[in-house]
């Protein structure tokens, strides 16, 4: 969930402007069966000298809630606690089923930042998935000086019978939406990609300094080189000129 600075309402107290929000969610089933509920406190903390710039930027919000496969509807109350604003979203969710003797993989998450986390940090805290750390940008749109990170996991790979080893070769393009013009490709080859176990986790870092403003589209094609299985995943996105602005992570507070 991303929100704008300025659509908060922030309060100054000893050179501290801070906005405070309520959230509600509930996830139902298409029979309208509520499958979960949730609720945080949220919190935008900016020093007096930062708060107009920050006033230019987003924020960003996440939360993991495990879910079977299938359709469900997630809603969402988010309640401005300084002025008492109330703002409602609602969408649907499909959560896929994968099957386990096929390859396949996750969504492609495009994003500003990809890290890892240690050992004790795993599966704890916003945007962490398994090892990394992994900030999307919601917007999709990026700037030629921006860092433009894509994360994906491919599921149900085959592992040799003599090695215990799976052999994967990854392809990557980017190609300019409008005549679909390819402008970068690169191959990772099954030596330069970690194999271990039916599941493998592609992160990395993808230049973007040499795109010209306009909509793109990446495209990553996983093969599975012992089954000759391929799967592809895509998105767009915006390269914006350098000035734009990046979000920023809101960090939410414990009750």
């Amino acid at each position: 969930m991303q929100l704008r600075n300025r659509d908060l309402s922030f309060e100054s107290k000893q050179g501290l402007y801070s906005a405070v929000l309520d959230l509600y969610g509930r996830i139902t089933d298409p029979g309208g069966r509520v499958i979960q509920t949730f609720e945080d406190v949220i919190s935008r903390d900016f020093p007096e000298s930062l708060f107009q710039a920050s006033l230019e930027l987003s924020s960003i919000y996440q939360r993991s809630v495990p879910l079977r496969s299938g359709l469900y509807r997630l809603d969402l109350v988010i309640k401005d606690t300084h002025n008492g604003n109330i703002g409602t979203l609602g969408t649907a969710l499909r959560v896929p089923r994968f099957e386990q003797e096929k390859l396949d993989a996750s969504s492609l998450i495009l994003a500003d930042q990809i890290e890892p986390v240690s050992t004790a940090q795993m599966a704890v805290g916003q945007f962490v998935l398994g090892a990394y750390k992994v900030r999307p940008r919601l917007s999709q749109e990026f700037s030629a000086s921006d860092k433009l990170g894509i994360y994906l996991q491919l599921y149900n790979l085959k592992a040799d019978e003599a090695t215990h080893k799976t052999k994967v070769s990854v392809a990557y393009c980017i190609m300019q939406t409008k005549d679909q013009k390819e402008v970068w490709r690169a191959v990772e080859s099954a030596d330069h990609l970690h194999q271990g176990g039916e599941q493998l986790t592609i992160e990395r870092l993808v230049p973007v300094n040499t795109l010209a403003p306009g909509r793109y589209s990446i495209e990553v094609t996983g093969i599975d080189l012992l089954t000759n299985e391929t799967v592809t995943r895509s998105t767009e996105f915006s390269i914006k000129p350098a000035s734009a602005k990046a979000p920023v992570t809101l960090r939410p507070s414990l009750y």
